[in-house]
Formats: structure tokens, sequence, C-alpha cells
């Protein structure tokens, strides 16, 4: 049988969460809607936008109210503090109920269309990971990325380009065995990887900012992710994976009993 066959029946089955944490974006939410709205006319698989928003002391919270009553296809739930961007991320993933689980910010610098380009390389790989072409962003943010990522793949050398890269396509069985630990979000091809998982990388677009300020600064965009980093070696050297042989057990019974 192809591979086009085999694709096509693997989308069949499959379904997809998009996470979008939130963090004081309400000058951009309404703009968001209307990009992820195109792609839910065009995905191939059921799709269920998911809001996670991380403590906002801004509109924010209000305008998702609003847009999930109108729209079924979005979804939030909101933390009760700020948390960061890690906690908003396993926060979506563990309250995803899909078999794909997507990620993309709400600044709008890269477009979810993008991840129609993604569902080609399931169910082969695990993971597939954007690499933001042509960035649209100030030189210290540039410069202070590529510090960042330099040293991150010098240390733990997962060859994973773009870690942060805000688009991103895994198998929520990967995800959901991602532990939540500070930086957590900037090593998910890594800790795919660290299962046994593949990761693919694929260029995306990548624009300015539509509106509002970033949240990131040169001390989180460069220290920070370098102690994050000695923080995922330790896990790393600690990670064990198992398989099951053979098994027998009483599903049923089981189940009649809860």
């Amino acid at each position: 049988m192809s591979a086009a066959p085999d694709r096509a029946a693997y989308l069949a089955s499959q379904s997809l969460t998009v996470l979008v944490p939130v963090y004081n974006e309400e000058e951009s939410l309404g703009q968001f809607v209307v990009e992820m709205d195109k792609f839910l006319a065009e995905t191939p698989v059921p799709t269920t936008v998911l809001f996670v928003n991380d403590g906002s002391t801004d509109g924010s919270l209000a305008i998702l109210r609003d847009v999930c009553r109108q729209k079924p296809q979005y979804e939030f739930i909101s933390l009760s503090q700020n948390r960061g961007l890690s906690t908003a991320v396993k926060a979506g993933i563990d309250h995803a109920r899909t078999t794909l689980i997507g990620y993309i910010d709400s600044d709008i610098q890269t477009t979810p269309l993008d991840f129609l380009t993604f569902f080609e390389f399931f169910p082969e790989f695990d993971m597939v990971n954007g690499i933001r072409a042509k960035r649209q962003d100030t030189f210290v943010k540039k410069m202070s990325s590529l510090v960042a990522n330099t040293v991150r793949r010098t240390l733990i050398n997962d060859g994973i380009q773009d870690t942060g890269c805000p688009l991103k396509i895994i198998k929520t069985e990967h995800a959901r065995r991602i532990p939540l630990f500070h930086g957590m979000h900037r090593f998910l091809g890594a800790l795919v990887q660290l299962q046994g998982g593949r990761v693919k990388q694929l260029p995306v677009r990548h624009f300015p900012r539509f509106a509002g300020t970033a949240k990131y600064n040169l001390w989180n965009r460069a220290w920070k992710p370098l102690v994050d980093t000695f923080g995922f070696r330790w896990i790393r050297s600690r990670w064990k994976n198992y398989e099951i042989g053979e098994a027998h057990r009483q599903d049923a019974g089981v189940a009649a009993a809860q």
C-alpha cells in the first residue's frame, strides 16, 4: 500500500487540540481568532482550539469567554494565577482530549495555516517542530535566541534548530509523558526524543508582532534558558523508558467494578 493511503487512513482516525497560552494578549486575540478560523476551515482532522489563560490581568479572559460562547470549536481553561509558559502548556496537555496536540502563540507571529503542512509527516514522526524562517524580530531578540539555542544544542545535542518556535504538533501519547518543570517548554523536542520519539523540523513563516509587547527580555532569553538547560541535563541523566513484553488483564472486570 502506498504512503498516501496510509496517511489518509491514519488522519481519518485522528483529532487535534491546538493549545494557545494567553497572558495579557487582549490586543491580539480578536485577530488571532480570525487567523485560526482560516485553519479550522481547512484542517483535515476534527480540531479544538484550547486557550490556556495564564492569569492575565487585562481583558483577555473576558474575550476568551465571549469567543468560546460563540464558537463551538473554541474552549478555554484559566489558571488561578500566573504560572508561566511551561505550566500553561502542561495544563493544556493535561486537559486535551485528542490524539494530537498542537501549540501556537496568540501573538500571531506565526500562522496556524502552516499546521497544514505538518500533517504530511504523521504517523512517521511523533512531533513536528517549526523553524522560523526570516524572523521578523528585533536584533536583540534574534541574537539572544541565537545564543540560547546554540548553548542548548551544545550542552544537550538534541539537534533541534529552533526550540522556541511556537508552532508544534505532538502525538498525545508522547505529550502526556512530558514532566512539568521550570523551562519545560524549551525542551519539548528533546523530551519527545528521550521517549524514543522522532522529531521532524520544518520551516514556517514568521511575521512582525501584531500588537502588544513581548513578555521576554534579554535576561529570560539568555540566562534563564542556560540554567534550564542544566536542569534538563539532570532530568535526562535519570530518565527511564520501559516496554510491556506480555500482559494479561481482566479489563472487563475492572470496568464493571468501577
